[in-house]
């Protein structure tokens, strides 16, 4: 699977920050169940790692990868715990060194046309525009198509079901990135049937 296929994999890539491990294969499927199965599952909790495996291990069908990827050792725990692909909120030398050698896609971070042609020369053409609305989100990716038209973005960062609609419809965005599709409330409630039927809605988005 390259970048770009991972990006075009569903219009939405839920951006899922998981507290407890004990949730992730609960969340993984229903999830799956609503029709989404490319997660991204961020480094910012202990339980990360063991959720990333648990799902990897339980939920065969879901496209499982490792978000705020944002060091090498970032990138080597996510890929031992059975990542099958990585993000970053941006691309510094030594995670470029980092996964370079890796065969699984890796997506990094840009906020500038600066950012994207430097990430362009390293090889990527596929990035994560982030933080999407605060940089310029729909009208920069307008302006970014004319001079980058190769390039491929998964916008992320103010996404909501209001504008993911707007943003899918642009011709160089794969998938929208977006935290709405697993609620505290809906986690903390084990209200799983909730985040299926957000998850069934953000699958009917069309691109």
């Amino acid at each position: 699977m390259t970048a770009e296929e991972l990006l075009r994999a569903g219009p939405v890539m839920p951006v899922l920050v998981i507290r407890d491990a004990g949730q992730a294969v609960d969340l993984a499927t229903a999830l799956v169940a609503g029709g989404i199965r490319t997660l991204e599952v961020t480094l910012r909790t202990p339980a990360a790692l063991h959720a990333i495996r648990q799902i990897r291990d339980r939920v065969p069908v879901a496209l499982v990868g490792a978000g705020t990827v944002l060091s090498p050792s970032d990138w080597q725990r996510a890929q031992d715990a059975g990542a099958l692909f990585g993000i970053s909120p941006g691309l510094t030398p030594a995670l470029l060194a980092a996964t370079r050698p890796s065969s699984l896609p890796f997506v990094p971070g840009v906020a500038t046309a600066s950012e994207a042609m430097a990430a362009l020369d390293a090889g990527f053409t596929a990035m994560k525009l982030f933080p999407a609305e605060a940089v310029g989100g729909q009208a920069l990716l307008k302006s970014l198509h004319g001079p980058l038209p190769q390039l491929l973005f998964c916008p992320t960062g103010g996404i909501h079901p209001g504008n993911a609609a707007a943003y899918l419809a642009l011709p160089n965005v794969g998938c929208v990135g977006g935290s709405w599709l697993a609620p505290e409330a809906a986690l903390a409630a084990h209200d799983w049937a909730a985040i299926t039927a957000l998850a069934r809605e953000a699958a009917a988005l069309r691109r």
